[in-house]
């Protein structure tokens, strides 16, 4: 009778640790997320590449602050993809990435960096209009051709008298 129930509680501890096995070794999956290119203006688009096989299983997603959240395609053995368009509007500097993959969420800091924008129109410049430097130095420039045009046609004026 012992070792029946001996028996009977091994039998139940194996089990439970053989259920218990894969759903651990599943816990790291993916294992990693990258980006091509790594360095991306807002607006274009990025290829995700996903390792991990719970992330080959159909409904599995990635998510990122940068771009909406978008279906993953298995291209099989353990490797999944999806191409996203970074929002106009994202911030720039390093994106995390979130893989949602058999239920789970797992989340990559540094996959990808946003460029920051320029402002456009006037060599990027980030003012609007003339600086007081600005019109200090146009304004001597000035004085400096007519005090100069002044003395020529003064200089000019005298010779034609001799």
């Amino acid at each position: 009778m012992r070792t029946t129930r001996a028996l009977a509680a091994s039998a139940a501890a194996v089990a439970v640790l053989g259920l218990a096995a894969p759903t651990a070794a599943a816990w790291n999956d993916p294992t990693s997320v990258t980006a091509q290119p790594s360095v991306i203006a807002r607006g274009g688009q990025l290829v995700i590449t996903v390792k991990g096989e719970a992330c080959t299983m159909q409904n599995s997603t990635v998510s990122s602050s940068a771009f909406p959240t978008t279906r993953l395609r298995s291209m099989g053995g353990d490797t999944s993809t999806a191409t996203v368009t970074v929002s106009s509007n994202a911030n720039p500097g390093a994106q995390s990435v979130t893989t949602n993959c058999a239920g789970r969420q797992r989340t990559f800091n540094n996959v990808f960096t946003v460029l920051g924008g320029v402002r456009g129109g006037i060599g990027g410049s980030s003012t609007s209009g003339a600086t007081p430097a600005d019109i200090a130095i146009g304004g001597g420039l000035v004085a400096a051709a007519l005090i100069g045009g002044g003395v020529f046609w003064m200089r000019r004026r005298s010779e034609s008298k001799i």
